[in-house]
C-alpha cells in the first residue's frame, strides 16, 4: 500500500481548491440578474455578432464529484450523478470541485472505456499505484478533454473567428479556429492537438487531430494517441450552463469510438488565478515506488 502522504500530495494538487482570484468579487459584466440579485442561470445564452452563441465566460464542472471519504484517489468511488437544483446557482469560485467523470471519464459509460488489450493492464497498474507517473502532477499541461474535470477554471474567450480557452493550471491555453479550415496533413505532436470547428445551428462542432502519443485524460491514465480523433459538439443551452459532448475515435487505444458529455457551469464575479505548478514544486522528491 502507498503511504498515506502519497495520496495527500496527489489531492492537494487534484482536489478542490479554495484559493480567490485576483479580481474576487468584481462584478462580471452582461450577467443576467432575477430581481432578488441571483444569476438567472436559465436566462438565453448571450450571441456573438454573428448571432452565434457565445462561449465567452468563467466555467467549471456542473458534475462535481463530493467524495463521502475525504481524500480521494483514482480507485475511489465517484458520488451519484446529481439532478439540476431548480434553485441552481453559478460555481462557487472558492470551492472549485473536480468531477465525477475526473478519474475515470468513463464513468458512467456501460461496462466502462472499450480500451485495446494493450491499454487494459497500463490503466490498471497507473490506478492501482495512485497514479505516480502522472503528467499532471509533474507539471505537463492538461489536455483539454482532462481539463474540463479539473478542478480548475477554465476562462473562455470567444469570437467569431476564434474560441480561446484559458485554463489557470500554468497559463496554459487552446485555439479552436471557428473557419472551418481543413485540419493540418501532418501535424507536429501537440498537447492540445490542432482544432478546427463550423456551426451546426447553434452546436459548435469541433474537430481536433494531432495529439502526442500518450496523452493522459482521466486520473486513471487512460489516453490519447497519436491516431486519435476528437469530435466535440459544443451547445450553450442558456445563460448558465455549457454542454460539451465528446467523441473519441482513437483505433489505437480503443476497440470502439465512445462518447460522453461533460457538463459545464458559469462562474461569475471571479478571474483566473495564477496557479503555477513548477513554482516551489516539492512532490516529486517525495515519490515512493
Amino acid at each position: 500500500m502507498r503511504p498515506a502522504y502519497t495520496v495527500l500530495i496527489l489531492c492537494t494538487l487534484l482536489c478542490a481548491t479554495a484559493l480567490s482570484a485576483q479580481w474576487m468579487k468584481y462584478p462580471t459584466a452582461g450577467v443576467p440578474r432575477k430581481s432578488d440579485g441571483s444569476v438567472n442561470m436559465s436566462a438565453p445564452a448571450p450571441r456573438l455578432a454573428n448571432g452565434k452563441p457565445d462561449f465567452s465566460g468563467v466555467w467549471t464542472t456542473a458534475e462535481p464529484n463530493r467524495p463521502s471519504a475525504g481524500l480521494s484517489s483514482p480507485n475511489a468511488p465517484v458520488s451519484p450523478r446529481e439532478p439540476q437544483s431548480a434553485d441552481d446557482k453559478p460555481g462557487d469560485p472558492g470551492a472549485i470541485r473536480a468531477s465525477r467523470q475526473m478519474a475515470n471519464i468513463g464513468v458512467d459509460l456501460p461496462g466502462g472505456l472499450p480500451y485495446q488489450s494493450w491499454l487494459i493492464p497500463i490503466v490498471k497498474e497507473r490506478t492501482a499505484n495512485n497514479a505516480i507517473d502522472d503528467p499532471h502532477i509533474r507539471c505537463f499541461p492538461d489536455n483539454f478533454i482532462r481539463a474540463y474535470g479539473l478542478p480548475h477554471l477554465l476562462k473562455f474567450v470567444h469570437s467569431p473567428n476564434l474560441l480561446v480557452v484559458l485554463n489557470e493550471m500554468n497559463a496554459g491555453y487552446r485555439q479552436v479556429f471557428t473557419d472551418a479550415r481543413p485540419l493540418p496533413q501532418d501535424p507536429n505532436p501537440a498537447w492540445q492537438g490542432y482544432s478546427s470547428a463550423k456551426w451546426s445551428g447553434d452546436t459548435l462542432v469541433i474537430d481536433t487531430i494531432g495529439f502526442r502519443d500518450d496523452t493522459w485524460i482521466d486520473w486513471n491514465g487512460s489516453v490519447l494517441t497519436e491516431s486519435a480523433k476528437v469530435r466535440e459538439e459544443m451547445r450553450r443551452p442558456d445563460f448558465g450552463h455549457l454542454e460539451v459532448q465528446v467523441t473519441v475515435d482513437d483505433p489505437k487505444a480503443y476497440t470502439k469510438p465512445w462518447t460522453v458529455t461533460l457538463k459545464q457551469k458559469i462562474v461569475v464575479d471571479t478571474d483566473l488565478i495564477d496557479e503555477v505548478c513548477l513554482e516551489n514544486e516539492q512532490f516529486l522528491k517525495h515519490i515512493v515506488r
